[in-house]
């Protein structure tokens, strides 16, 4: 890896960390200034990653594609720069009163981005009190606890999305306090604004005390060393309940499991969500150009949402370089509240989900994978006789919107991200 001028001064006068990976191929860099900066930079450390893909969906069609998060039909048949993602950060010492940070900032069509208008995924301050054996504080902007699946593409086991990862808020702006009971038994328990990242937008809601707050909670429990080959499987259970994106109530459950086995490299794990909003009263849909943009889809049902999510997983680690995992997932529910649920005005959808995905690690520091994706409406939804998926600009129904004409699709990806 070629390092800038700039990037090796920084680190020769001790201002930033090069990650490990860097440090290796970095043999030219000059050695540290002889007198060390007793300055806030001095333990920082600058990473990141480049995430790309490539998708195909064989036929014609892309307005409708697998309603997951970050699947738009904008990226469907095409190349793409997922996102590009920067964190510099600064880790507690072991001070009893140690302080940190963490500025995280991510550009691209998958970027988490809370604040329009800015390319800020994660920025809080870090500190730790000496209770106990120590508790740790987030506060600012930082990514949301629940879920089996991580934001970043690379920490998961596929490349596309799971339904559940889509039902689940990304960030939260608010105070997260974790804590490590053992090393069995760990919790985390914060407050924030809302479900969303967008900051406290309460008091512009007529009928919403500026006081209303988002609340979070997460328990881990992991197997220890005596559990011989289980050892490291963990088990998880969360909660959220606060305002959602248009500042309703909305509630979350989850649960999600990670377990080791004997046969050396292979891994199962489950995860289970359940989401109760009234955010699904009202869905505002752009659809794709040349389509005539609808206005805004009213709906008649105004019931709190509902929509559950359930998935198995599989990998097994073939080599220490080749990786095969495996997932299949259920979807359930009104698909008018799930974003981005391109097909808005559907209802009661129930959708099956199966993916498989080949990594092999050929460069370092390299996610290389490809992966087959098949994805299915189970029943009649929207009243198109079971069609959710494909749909082109020129065939739009009488509701203003594409019509899908599909009730089956595969998807054919490639996916290189490089972690720096």
């Amino acid at each position: 890896m070629k390092l800038n001028k700039w990037t090796i001064g920084l680190a020769a006068l001790g201002l930033v960390s090069l990650s490990p990976g860097v440090r290796a191929q970095s043999t030219t860099a000059p050695a540290p200034a002889a007198i060390p900066l007793t300055t806030a930079l001095s333990a920082t450390v600058i990473s990141g990653y480049v995430d790309t893909s490539a998708i195909w969906v064989p036929g014609t069609g892309d307005a409708h594609p697998a309603p997951v998060e970050f699947n738009t039909p904008q990226k469907q048949d095409g190349f793409n720069l997922d996102a590009a993602d920067v964190k510099i950060a600064r880790a507690p010492d072991t001070s009893k009163w140690a302080a940190g940070y963490v500025l995280e900032l991510e550009y691209g069509p998958d970027a988490i981005n809370p604040f329009a208008g800015t390319p800020i995924r994660q920025a809080y301050v870090e500190l730790m009190a000496p209770i106990g054996n120590g508790l740790d504080f987030e506060i600012g902007q930082w990514d949301g606890v629940l879920g089996y699946e991580s934001s970043d593409s690379y920490k998961n086991p596929n490349f596309t999305r799971s339904y559940g990862k889509s039902l689940e808020p990304t960030s939260h702006t608010g105070v997260l306090a974790t804590y490590k009971f053992s090393d069995v038994f760990s919790a985390q328990v914060g407050i924030a604004d809302s479900l969303t990242g967008a900051g406290n937008a309460n008091s512009a809601v007529t009928g919403q005390p500026e006081s209303k707050k988002a609340y979070i909670g997460l328990l881990s429990l992991t197997a220890p060393d005596s559990w011989g080959s289980l050892k490291g499987s963990t088990i998880y259970g969360g909660f959220e309940d606060g305002p959602g994106a248009l500042n309703n109530d909305r509630q979350e459950l989850y649960v999600g499991t990670t377990i080791n086995t004997p046969v050396k490299g292979l891994t199962f794990g489950a995860s289970w969500d359940a989401v109760w909003s009234d955010d699904m009263t009202v869905t505002t849909y752009t659809a794709p150009t040349p389509t005539p943009t609808p206005a805004i889809y009213a709906s008649a049902d105004t019931d709190v949402g509902y929509n559950t999510s359930y998935a198995g997983y599989l990998s097994y680690a073939v080599t220490d370089k080749m990786t095969v995992s495996a997932r299949g997932e259920y979807f359930h529910g009104n698909a008018t509240f799930v974003v981005p649920f391109a097909n808005a005005q559907a209802y009661n959808a129930d959708i099956l989900g199966v993916t498989g995905t080949l990594a092999y690690q050929l460069w370092d520091n390299v996610t290389s994978r490809v992966e087959v994706r098949w994805d299915h409406a189970c029943n009649d939804v929207g009243g198109h006789g079971g069609d959710m998926f494909g749909g082109t600009p020129g065939n739009i129904g009488s509701n203003g919107y594409v019509t899908p004409t599909e009730k089956n699709e595969v998807m054919v990806a490639a996916n290189i991200i490089y972690k720096f």
